[in-house]
């Protein structure tokens, strides 16, 4: 099955003489399970393809489809509700929270379950997975960079999302730490996740099954 599936999608920032194309009808298809790579230049519009696949923007023109549901047509309300339980995000400066522990960074998507026993456990077992269940105390500051990227991936699979987007999951960490993030990122995905990485480093993209790349807002190789 499709997991993604994007037909026809321009994304247009501005109006008049500061018109930007950062997307010009791009069509492709992601299939449920694929472990992807994301390539391009800076600028080329790669990040502006993973937000709209991610429900963070919209597409000015053409259809994106999410599990078969056509996006542009949900409110606000249900973009924030897919965002939160259907797909999982990993950034490059992790975005974490330095003032709380490891565990409730983790739990955080949670944080409106009523069940706060069921939560913390949840969040452990999430932390075992990724070899930090012995942190759950710790702040982030007392973290190295690998592992606080394993925190930001414990904190996406939270909610058992469909999907895993990682935009430059391992940009800023040395080789060995990024190493293992990518090792995470393949076991996430053999358990049959969608996995979604966008990266400059072409040794990552090669451990991926297919690579995409985007120059000047067009899908060049899919």
């Amino acid at each position: 099955m499709k997991s993604i599936d994007i037909r026809n999608v321009t994304k247009i920032y501005g109006k008049g003489e500061g018109k930007t194309k950062a997307l010009d009808n791009v069509n492709l298809s992601i299939q449920e399970g694929e472990l992807v790579a994301i390539m391009g230049p800076s600028g080329s519009g790669k990040s502006t393809l993973l937000n709209i696949i991610g429900c963070i923007d919209v597409a000015t023109t053409g259809n994106y489809y999410l599990n078969e549901q056509l996006i542009e047509n949900l409110s606000e309300k249900k973009l924030a509700e897919i965002r939160n339980k259907k797909i999982g995000f990993v950034y490059q400066n992790f975005n974490l929270l330095y003032d709380y522990n490891i565990i409730d960074n983790v739990t955080l998507p949670l944080t409106y379950s009523n069940n706060k026993k069921t939560m913390k456990k949840r969040g452990i077992d999430i932390l075992r997975r990724v070899g930090l269940d012995s942190y759950i105390n710790k702040k982030p500051s007392m973290l190295s960079g690998g592992q606080k990227q394993r925190v930001a991936i414990a904190r996406a699979l939270i909610n058992n999302p469909d999907i895993i987007l990682a935009d430059e999951p391992t940009g800023s960490l040395d080789m060995a730490s990024g190493e293992n993030v990518i090792e995470i990122l393949k076991e996430i995905n053999k358990g049959g996740k969608t996995v979604i990485i966008v990266t400059h480093d072409i040794n990552i993209a090669y451990k991926c099954n297919r690579i995409i790349k985007v120059i000047d807002g067009k899908v060049l190789s899919k």
